[in-house]
């Protein structure tokens, strides 16, 4: 009708765009965390393969999972 104010609102701010966006950074933080702890089990013999010492290995695998090396 012309001049009829609905009662039901639209919100002025929303925040169903940011769930998105929060999922894929917690899937990021989860597969890192593995990653790492992945490396982190790798034999002496295939670090050496991989140009790896334990030492990088262990200064990786104690980042904080949401220190994300590509974020930078």
């Amino acid at each position: 009708m012309k001049g009829h104010v609905s009662s039901i609102q639209q919100p002025a701010f929303s925040l169903n765009h940011l769930w998105p966006a929060a999922v894929h950074q917690m899937a990021r933080w989860l597969q890192l965390y593995r990653q790492r702890q992945q490396l982190a089990s790798l034999s002496d013999a295939t670090l050496h393969d991989l140009g790896l010492s334990r030492a990088d290995i262990q200064q990786e695998a104690e980042r904080h999972f949401w220190d994300d090396p590509l974020r930078k």
